[in-house]
């Protein structure tokens, strides 16, 4: 996650015991138990007279409540927090309340609508040197954007605000995957490919093993690129990794199916093909956002299912 900016929630009141920095306290993985820690943090958020910690607070638990997909539920958190801003609220409550609106209607299947929240949101955080939330919102405004060209572009110009702000290097590793994603969806393997390695290069340089699907990633488009040799070599060094803890991922055994075929050993790639495809034949998301693919390792895995 990119760095906490200097102006995370709010200075303690006078004589009060100090609030935490809820920022430190998510877990992306586990939204229903984020949003109980956040929802213990209220009370003190109330009796603290802090209102730009409390609606800070209030737009993290809609966030929690949309990465559950309880749309309404955070569209209603959303709403109690906007009655407050009616007025001259406070100005990062504001910005986060743009970015977590614009986020649930993205979620829920309707971007348009939260493109204008995202450029709001941008406006009014980067004047204010809101350097991270006004990063956030580029980020989001590449996700939302409507075709792979704008996806593309706004990506870039994400890129370029963060590379000249070195406080949101964090920020760096999920623009160049959005971008390099955007840049394969495009055809354009090569500059995916940088993409991808320039996030290997960024982990590696902070002292982190890169992570295993940025590795994937990487294996993927040298494969794409028509680099099959490569590519084969890069997934089975991550696959017999994998073996030597007694783990299978169902994305790599995909990955060794595709290669397999790629280097010209067809007849190997089935069994792989076959364990991705029962790894991941549940993962709606994969069905829906790029059900070419998914069709493909039913194919690949003898049409089961």
């Amino acid at each position: 996650m990119p760095e906490l900016s200097s102006t995370s929630p709010g200075a303690p009141a006078a004589m009060a015991a100090p609030l935490p920095d809820f920022n430190k306290l998510w877990d992306y993985e586990k939204p229903a138990e984020t949003e109980r820690t956040f929802r213990a943090l209220l009370p003190a958020a109330e009796a603290s007279g802090d209102r730009s910690y409390e609606l800070q607070l209030l737009t993290q638990i809609a966030r929690c409540q949309g990465l559950q997909s309880k749309f309404d539920d955070a569209h209603a958190t959303l709403d109690a927090v906007e009655l407050r801003l009616a007025e001259e609220g406070p100005t990062l409550a504001r910005v986060r309340y743009l970015l977590e609106r614009g986020r649930v209607f993205n979620s829920s299947g309707r971007p348009a609508q939260g493109m204008p929240l995202f450029e709001q949101a941008w406006e009014v955080a980067e004047p204010a040197g809101e350097e991270r939330y006004a990063a956030d919102a580029l980020h989001m405004l590449a996700i939302a954007a409507p075709t792979l060209a704008e996806r593309r572009d706004a990506n870039l110009r994400c890129l370029d605000y963060v590379r000249r702000r070195p406080k949101q290097e964090g920020w760096l590793p999920a623009v160049y995957n959005n971008l390099g994603e955007s840049y394969r969806a495009l055809g354009e393997y090569e500059r995916a490919l940088d993409c991808f390695r320039k996030i290997l290069e960024f982990d590696r340089l902070k002292g982190r093993e890169p992570w295993l699907y940025n590795r994937l990633d990487e294996a993927r488009m040298l494969r794409m690129a028509g680099r099959a040799d490569e590519a084969f070599a890069r997934v089975q060094d991550i696959a017999d990794e994998l073996r030597g803890q007694n783990k299978t991922d169902g994305f790599v055994e995909e990955e060794l199916a595709e290669c397999l075929i790629a280097v010209g050993r067809a007849s190997e790639a089935g069994p792989h093909a076959g364990k991705a495809w029962e790894l991941l034949r549940s993962e709606t998301w994969l069905a829906q956002q790029e059900p070419d693919r998914y069709r493909r390792l039913r194919e690949l895995a003898g049409g089961q299912g």
